[in-house]
Formats: C-alpha cells, sequence, structure tokens
C-alpha cells in the first residue's frame, strides 16, 4: 500500500513500514515541517493513505470538507513507536480493504471506520 506517514508519527514507524514493503512517503524524513493542508494535498496528489496522530485532520476533513485519499488516526494513549506499530499491525492485518477512502480512528482496543459520504 501506499502511505504518507506524518511527521508527529514518526520515522520509526516510516521505517516498519517500509520493511514490510509498502510505499512510504514520511514527513519526518522528506519533509519536515510540512503544514497540514500541504500534507493532504500531497497525500491526495500521490494517492496515499495518510497516518498521524494529529487530531486536527478530522477537523480539516469533517468540517472544512477537504478531501482525502484515507486516513489512520492513531488516537492512543501510548505514543511510544512500539504501540503505534503494534496498532498497525493489527489494522493491516484485520481490514486492510477498508484503509483506502475511509476514515479510521484507531486505539489500543477498537477500531472505527467512517465511510464517506
Amino acid at each position: 500500500m501506499r502511505f504518507l506517514v506524518d511527521e508527529c508519527t514518526g520515522p520509526y514507524v516510516a521505517e516498519w513500514l517500509r520493511a514490510q514493503h509498502h510505499n512510504i512517503f514520511s514527513v519526518f524524513d522528506d519533509a519536515r515541517g510540512l503544514d497540514d493542508d500541504d500534507i493532504l494535498q500531497k497525500a491526495n496528489e500521490d494517492n496515499r493513505v495518510l497516518i498521524t496522530n494529529d487530531k486536527d485532520f478530522g477537523e480539516k476533513i469533517f468540517r472544512e470538507g477537504k478531501k482525502h485519499c484515507g486516513v489512520i488516526f492513531l488516537r492512543l494513549t501510548d505514543e511510544r513507536a512500539k504501540n503505534k506499530i503494534r496498532v498497525l499491525k493489527n489494522l493491516l492485518k484485520s481490514i486492510p480493504d477498508r484503509l483506502e477512502r475511509n476514515f479510521v480512528v484507531a486505539t489500543e482496543y477498537n477500531v472505527r471506520i467512517i465511510e464517506p459520504v
């Protein structure tokens, strides 16, 4: 799959996804400081699912009506890279076909999928 990993999600997540043979654009590695609008635009232009733990993207998509190719919002209590990777591993194993075009909210214990209207 094609992912854009937000800067706040971190380089270890991007590195792990690359090791799993996914196509990755890492804001941390490739475009530090990119603002949220530019991140969404880049993800759309490159047809990538955005992985973030920044709740501002929910506001941009649901209140401002911004377009997206899929978002995985990691709403985690434990923000360490190891936990982010564990949650992503579970998502990729259990619902890989639901990640594109949907807004996926993942916690340590639950997954909520919001499909486009």
